[in-house]
């Protein structure tokens, strides 16, 4: 049998060793519950910092993409604006041209078609898209500028026009003596005469055939009631034998505007209008002009 000290020994031994093992077990527990955990933390924390700098490099994407659109707005803004002066240009040009306003009208969109090939379409990159922007509004530009030029001269052409004399001094009448030699109704004599005669009815409204400044506007010696206007070019226009007119000497007339009343002053035998035109000082023939 086993003596109570060597009993108390083993007993003693096994405990120290149950205890050591007891510790043993739970400081390797331990230890890997903390490894578990040292390595979830620094996995969790990677992860959060890849996110991070994903949500960053999105919102410079973002920052980036509104610039370029507010660029590609500003543009369009500006683009929207030349075509509306455009427009504007051709109605205008249009309208002084004479055109035909359904024919051009610049409300409505240009007609277009063509055969359906959405199997073979594409959507353009922004990059091409801001390309053919960039290159529209080049053309633009070229096109508003040519229509500036082109009114100056419709303008142009239209101001030498209405300073050029053109057109009869009546709306009804009939050329009752002509420009050249003739038999004076005086005297019977052959006499020359400096302008043509258009006979109408009394009173009826007399027209400046150009624009241009009143030189005289009052009685002269076999005229009558004159009124003289000066044009460019040393051009002179006269009308003579009214009953009344309407403009003093300094006027500026337009081409059109009423001058004066047909009458019968003057060196005259019935109600008509004397019109003469003269350049450089010396009367031409105005048949050419009336037409």
């Amino acid at each position: 049998m086993l003596s109570l000290r060597r009993l108390m020994v083993s007993l003693s031994a096994f405990f120290t060793f149950a205890v050591a093992g007891s510790l043993w077990v739970g400081y390797e527990f331990g230890w890997s519950a903390a490894n578990r955990d040292l390595a979830s933390g620094t996995v969790a924390s990677s992860l959060r910092g890849l996110l991070e700098a994903q949500q960053r490099e999105l919102e410079d994407d973002r920052r980036t993409t509104r610039a370029h659109l507010d660029a590609l707005a500003l543009r369009l803004g500006a683009m929207q604006s030349h075509i509306l002066r455009l427009d504007a240009f051709g109605e205008q040009l249009a309208r002084i041209g004479g055109l035909d306003a359904e024919e051009f009208n610049f409300d409505e969109d240009p007609a277009r078609g063509g055969l359906d090939s959405s199997e073979n379409d594409s959507s353009l990159e922004f990059g091409e898209l801001v390309s053919e922007m960039e290159q529209l509004s080049q053309a633009i530009e070229d096109r508003e500028h040519k229509l500036s030029l082109m009114e100056d001269l419709i303008r142009g052409s239209q101001i030498q026009e209405e300073l050029k004399p053109s057109g009869r001094p009546v709306n009804k009448g009939w050329i009752s003596s002509n420009y050249g030699y003739r038999k004076d109704p005086f005297s019977g004599k052959r006499a020359f005469h400096h302008g043509v005669d258009i006979a109408g009815k009394k009173d009826s409204e007399v027209f400046a055939v150009a624009s241009g400044v009143v030189s005289w506007a009052g009685q002269k010696s076999g005229y009558g009631y004159l009124v003289e206007i000066r044009h460019p070019d040393n051009y002179i226009t006269r009308y003579g034998h009214n009953s009344m007119i309407f403009v003093k000497t300094g006027d500026l007339v337009a081409k059109g505007a009423v001058i004066g009343l047909m009458g019968s002053s003057g060196r005259s035998t019935g109600p008509h209008v004397h019109f003469e035109i003269a350049r450089n000082g010396k009367t031409i023939n105005p048949k050419k002009y009336l037409n």
